[in-house]
């Protein structure tokens, strides 16, 4: 399994979402939706109409820990939802497959994000960024490890820290002038 990386640069992210908002709604709305909350795709790609439409919270059971977990559904993502779900039935999938009433699978998914990476020159790019990116994000935002630990319901700091990349940032910055 290759290692892949969080989105770091906030042009990117806002390139990424342009292209995509113009190539298809679906795709930029999984994007959106997985750097928002931060959940795996194997959990994103479950969700329904009825799931986040009109709801302050996303409540799932966890696919992979098989936990139950309760996310907020902040303003922003909320107007996201609305304009996406305009007019889809309740029992449809969020990210519909071209192919039947059934979600797009994790191999779509990756072929969507890795696309796009190619596109605006992002490489080590999986369908794990999108989680990685929200990380990343919230921990520079708020620089608080122990929350972020608790959404990604990690067993030790120092596990969350390298999941979003910020331990390999810090080995990169204190190798930068280093030489002998």
């Amino acid at each position: 399994m290759k290692v892949v990386q969080p989105i770091r640069d906030l042009k990117k992210i806002e390139e990424i979402k342009s292209i995509l908002k113009h190539e298809s709604y679906r795709n930029y709305f999984l994007f959106v939706m997985g750097i928002n909350t931060g959940l795996r795709i194997s959990d994103l790609l479950t969700l329904k109409v009825k799931d986040v439409k009109n709801k302050t919270h996303i409540v799932i059971t966890e696919k992979k820990t098989n936990n139950s977990k309760r996310f907020l559904i902040n303003d922003a993502l909320r107007q996201e939802i609305e304009s996406y779900t305009q007019g889809m039935k309740e029992d449809e999938y969020l990210f519909q497959s071209e192919r039947g009433n059934k979600p797009i699978q994790r191999v779509q998914a990756y072929k969507i994000i890795n696309g796009i990476a190619d596109k605006v020159g992002l490489d080590e790019i999986g369908t794990h960024t999108l989680r990685k990116t929200f990380g990343y994000h919230f921990y520079q935002r708020t620089k608080d490890v122990a929350m972020l630990q608790e959404i990604f319901n990690h067993s030790a700091p120092s596990i969350t820290l390298r999941y979003i990349g910020i331990t390999q940032d810090e080995i990169d910055n204190s190798l930068k002038e280093f030489n002998l």
